[in-house]
């Protein structure tokens, strides 16, 4: 890459092809006149590191990771961000030396869309977290961060909701529970659906049991992703049913920001996807 070409960003995941992040980014450089080239890079885990070369031998000078190489990417840094190394997970890449910095911005993408564009409080709130993946990894730290007294985490899987517990290593607030016993577990004000289900297009079948009154529940995801749990949701009940375009557009500015050292304006963006994108029964 020479001095007169555009600095080159990405998005690896799989699938990808989908992905809002280079519309979302794209649009940011727009805004604060910041020249950039930023596309989708379709690769397995398995080939992940290889696609990593090669963009980085191309001239990468950063990069954002989605489903399902989080924990992937943090084993492929040279440097870890705090954050990013209590979660093992991360989204964001930065090219550090011949190496690459990994940080995580999923987490403080969840809190600000939730605390700031739709004005509802996490402090104080008995969570459950649904996935413990590495978007979820991540969530969860910054729950707790952001005052979440109790969090309680389930996965299908349940050693992998134990071994985020135990990375955690908060006992008296955090606390793993089986998955078929989800209708013995009392109420939550907050529900954050972390897991994947809804991207293969399978239904979350959830007790309604598990909402308090005023319960807020979040779906990390997006679109059609996020329909089935956001249906069930509306269906017992829920005052606010949230999907995840706002966090995806706040962890791209906090991304945006590592890169480039300037934040970008997001409401406008938001309102924009928002038109594109179905989603939430109320904003």
């Amino acid at each position: 890459m020479t001095a007169s070409e555009p600095a080159q960003y990405a998005v690896f995941g799989q699938p990808v092809a989908h992905s809002l992040s280079p519309r979302i980014h794209n649009a940011f450089a727009r805004q604060l006149g910041i020249a950039l080239e930023y596309r989708p890079i379709e690769t397995s885990a398995e080939g992940f590191a290889a696609a990593l070369k090669k963009f980085a031998d191309l001239g990468g000078a950063g990069a954002n990771v989605t489903l399902p190489l989080k924990q992937v990417a943090a084993k492929a840094c040279a440097s870890l961000s705090d954050r990013a190394r209590r979660a093992d997970s991360v989204n964001t890449l930065s090219r550090s030396g011949d190496g690459w910095h990994g940080d995580s911005t999923d987490g403080v993408g969840l809190i600000r869309d939730i605390t700031s564009r739709h004005r509802l409080f996490v402090r104080g709130r008995r969570t459950l977290l649904l996935g413990a993946g590495g978007a979820a990894r991540a969530v969860a730290f910054a729950l707790l961060d952001a005052g979440v007294p109790e969090l309680t985490i389930a996965n299908r899987t349940p050693e992998r909701a134990d071994a985020l517990a135990d990375a955690i290593g908060q006992p008296k607030r955090v606390h793993t529970r089986y998955w078929d016993d989800l209708g013995n577990w009392g109420a939550f004000d907050l529900l954050i659906n972390a897991t994947s289900a809804g991207h293969g297009g399978a239904a979350l079948s959830l007790p309604s049991s598990l909402l308090a009154p005023r319960a807020v529940c979040y779906d990390l995801s997006y679109g059609k992703a996020a329909f089935g749990f956001l249906a069930w949701a509306r269906s017992v009940g829920a005052e606010h049913a949230l999907d995840g375009l706002g966090m995806l557009i706040e962890q791209a500015a906090e991304a945006f920001e590592l890169w480039h050292g300037q934040r970008p304006d997001t409401d406008a963006l938001y309102a924009e996807l928002r038109a594109y994108v179905p989603g939430n029964a109320e904003d």
